[in-house]
């Protein structure tokens, strides 16, 4: 369904305060950074100047249906997601190993086992996902550190990466020796990202990881293609029947809607054809027997993915 709203006014009314809403699974905006808000970029995930830490334990299991921390696991929920580019952001890079590891709700870790370390894979489109808890805070030295996730990713025939992320108003991070560089190559500022709270009182976050490896030519920068289009509701979400897709289209070009599960297969393609600039919507009626579970939405102009959305099937 075609809007009369004009192209400015939709860009007025969608301004760009809207990309620094987590999306996923609540109404949603793709967030990948504070970076990529802002500015047309497409910046290097830098290393944490904390590098490892003294608390890594190798050789940890593989993260069961998504979820680090089970349900039993005292804290605020947390979920992570995002997608793995190469260096130019051309290319999602699936099959990326990434282990993460983080504190529990009052500070600790687990040193013995392997509760709230786990492995999982970006998907053959480059998205991952895992849901845990928020980390709680710990003394170092004099002051606390800021609550974070640890992360050592490794893309498949390339070297590892390992940093931390953060998020943002933690009232700790001006004050921790890693946290608040914001320059040269331990440069925190792009692994600060927000948190939205869903409908289910769960903690979002989107974070994209760019680093070196070779991908399959899918995508543009998540964000940094929106000067062609974005995806930038969808209600109800979390869904059950149906869920109302609303986009925009900034340039004319063969647009696609297209809804990918979470390991990477396609599962709808909705609306594909030539469209002016405007405002549309869509809606999307899954079939009766697809499971519940999480699912990623993109809109694709002319063969290139521009902006994409997560939101929840029960």
């Amino acid at each position: 369904m075609k809007y009369k709203n004009s192209r400015r006014k939709f860009l007025r009314n969608t301004s760009l305060s809207l990309l620094s809403i987590a999306a996923f699974p609540s109404v949603v905006n793709s967030a990948t950074s504070k970076k990529n808000d802002t500015k047309d970029s497409c910046d290097e995930t830098t290393l944490d100047a904390y590098g490892q830490g003294p608390f890594y334990t190798a050789n940890a299991p593989l993260i069961q249906n998504n979820q680090l921390a089970n349900i039993n696991e005292s804290g605020e929920r947390i979920i992570i997601s995002g997608q793995v580019y190469n260096l130019d952001c051309s290319e999602a890079i699936p099959n990326t190993e990434i282990d993460v590891w983080h504190a529990n709700n009052l500070g600790e870790y687990d040193n013995f086992g392997y509760n709230l370390r786990g492995k999982t894979m970006s998907n053959s489109q480059g998205y991952y996902i895992f849901e845990s808890i928020k980390p709680g805070l710990y003394l170092n030295g004099s002051t606390y550190r800021p609550s974070h996730i640890h992360f050592k990713i490794t893309p498949p025939g390339f070297n590892t990466l390992i940093t931390q992320l953060y998020f943002e108003n933690d009232p700790y991070i001006p004050t921790d020796a890693a946290a608040s560089i914001t320059s040269g190559q331990y440069d925190a500022t792009n692994r600060i990202i927000p948190l939205t709270q869903n409908t289910s009182g769960d903690l979002e976050g989107t974070w994209d990881i760019i680093i070196n490896g070779d991908g399959i030519p899918i995508v543009g920068m998540n964000n940094l293609h929106l000067s062609k289009g974005m995806i930038y509701n969808a209600y109800p979400n979390p869904f059950v029947d149906e869920i109302e897709i609303n986009y925009g289209v900034f340039q004319k070009g063969n647009v696609k809607i297209s809804v990918h599960d979470i390991n990477g297969q396609m599962v709808a393609t909705l609306n594909q054809k030539m469209l002016e600039p405007e405002k549309y919507q869509i809606v999307w009626r899954p079939h009766i027997d697809l499971p519940k579970g999480h699912y990623f939405i993109s809109i694709v102009m002319n063969d290139m993915q521009v902006h994409y959305i997560k939101v929840l099937k029960q």
